[in-house]
């Protein structure tokens, strides 16, 4: 024997299948949201050649909107343990060039061979190290990985491992 559905029933069920179909698009419109954006994606990685850096140079590259100095180390260079970065016999400085007391960015001054930063006199070493001033911690040491000649920054190789588990 068919049974008749009477309008109260029919108009619960509507709702009830209205209230599951928005509830999943909620659901999917939130998850969308976690995800984080594709250009972020694809900012992830850079890949620096540093084969032709010369002694002494410092090369400044961007790496997910922020500036990020790779510094070849002469052998006058104040060397630091918890901070160098060898490659092929030679000795890196690299760091996220921002003043860690403002989020300034501090230029690279060859002669004193440290950052320093305009804004309010801060200064670091060629290992990122705060010297003098206000900045209250040294500068950040971004994620990176040695392939070859190159430097992958974005990626957490051995040697970045390495420097972390020092400090």
């Amino acid at each position: 024997m068919p049974t008749c559905i009477n309008r109260r029933d029919f108009i619960g069920l509507s709702l009830g299948g209205f209230a599951a179909v928005g509830t999943g698009a909620a659901l999917v419109a939130m998850k969308g949201s976690w995800d984080p954006l594709p250009s972020v994606i694809s900012a992830g990685f850079t890949t620096v050649d540093i084969s032709t850096l010369k002694e002494g140079e410092c090369k400044t590259v961007e790496w997910r909107g922020k500036p990020v100095y790779i510094l070849k180390k002469t052998a006058q260079m104040t060397p630091n343990a918890s901070r160098d970065v060898h490659i092929d016999g030679a000795n890196y400085s690299i760091g996220v060039q921002i003043c860690t007391h403002l989020g300034c960015i501090p230029y690279y001054e060859s002669a004193t061979t440290s950052f320093k930063c305009a804004c309010h006199g801060g200064a670091f070493d060629v290992n990122g190290i705060q010297t003098f001033g206000p900045p209250p911690k040294p500068m950040e040491i971004p994620p990176f990985k040695i392939d070859g000649s190159r430097l992958v920054l974005g990626e957490e190789g051995a040697e970045y491992k390495k420097l972390v588990a020092k400090a």
